[in-house]
């Protein structure tokens, strides 16, 4: 039996430009090879903000010389699933064969239902786009969008980051992963959409990637969630002069620290909080946080802060 292992990939796995994300996918192709020769039935996840921020510019830039509409954030956050799960999957797949392993490797454009009365869309915090001047700031406004100044830089538009609901195409991803697939899936924390009867509505919304990881683990019935980030281990003191490494946490510890607002709330929070929901929904499982480059020992059990 191979372990289920739901693998997140962040922003350093990617990097943030067409010829960058090239590069780093070739590196982080292999990290993924290590973790498929040991055993580890794959579904993958990843970031994607400067790939949507990127996208969002260039077809608002469009837009402006064109008449032509500018880009939804819905439609932005599609794309961004659609060429990042392109250069995933096909590097993922040309590394394995190299290895004499033969896998599908197959990326699932996900949607992912969120409530329309979350009080996420009244205090919006997710940043997109590039800067822009006061009266392009201005024009953004009279649209119903929000705006937000960085002084010394300019204006910026936000969107709303609401608690994600239900995986809309969990069925399929569960289809391909049964039948033995690496399924790429949930990029950017999956497209934000709205329920309305029988239709679904793209939201003007970003989700946070590693709250749909967690969900995305527990819908599949993983035995592992690997969140790999920027560092080896989850620090308490990150940014004292004395911060100490926690190798391993249970889930009230790890909700003592959270209470205690020891995480920083744009940094590890967030992962930590999505360990937390994925093994606490059933026995057994456990959740690793560590750095890309130590990803097959953490797999191992050699390094990385494990909650459980």
């Amino acid at each position: 039996m191979r372990k289920r292992v739901v693998v997140a990939l962040g922003h350093k796995a990617l990097g943030t430009t067409f010829p960058e994300q090239r590069n780093a996918v070739l590196h982080t192709a292999s990290i993924l090879a290590d973790l498929v020769e040991e055993g580890a039935q794959l579904i993958i996840t990843h970031s994607n903000a400067p790939q949507l921020g990127m996208i969002h510019t260039a077809i608002n830039e469009y837009a402006k010389t064109h008449e032509t509409y500018s880009a939804p954030v819905a439609l932005c956050s599609a794309m961004s699933q659609g060429y990042i799960g392109y250069d995933i999957q096909n590097t993922l797949r040309s590394e394995l064969l190299s290895r004499g392993i033969y896998r599908t490797v197959a990326t699932v454009l996900t949607q992912v239902t969120v409530d329309p009365y979350d009080e996420a869309f009244y205090h919006p915090i997710k940043q997109i786009g590039r800067y822009m001047s006061a009266e392009e700031a201005a024009e953004e406004e009279k649209k119903g969008n929000y705006v937000i100044e960085e002084p010394g830089k300019g204006f910026r538009r936000i969107v709303a980051a609401p608690k994600p609901l239900d995986i809309v195409e969990i069925d399929a991803i569960n289809t391909l992963v049964n039948a033995g697939n690496i399924v790429i899936a949930g990029g950017g924390g999956g497209i934000p959409v709205l329920k309305q009867r029988n239709h679904l509505k793209g939201a003007s919304a970003v989700i946070e990637k590693d709250a749909v990881s967690g969900r995305l683990a527990d819908l599949v019935d993983a035995d592992l969630l690997l969140i790999l980030t920027n560092e080896e281990f989850v620090y308490l003191g990150y940014e004292t002069e004395n911060p100490q490494p926690l190798h391993e946490m249970n889930v009230q510890e790890a909700l003592r620290h959270i209470q205690n607002e020891e995480f920083g709330r744009d940094k590890m929070l967030p992962k930590v909080e999505a360990s937390v929901h994925f093994v606490s929904q059933k026995e057994g499982r456990s959740a690793i946080i560590t750095s890309l480059d130590k990803a097959r020992d953490a797999y191992l059990g050699k390094t990385g802060t494990v909650i459980s």
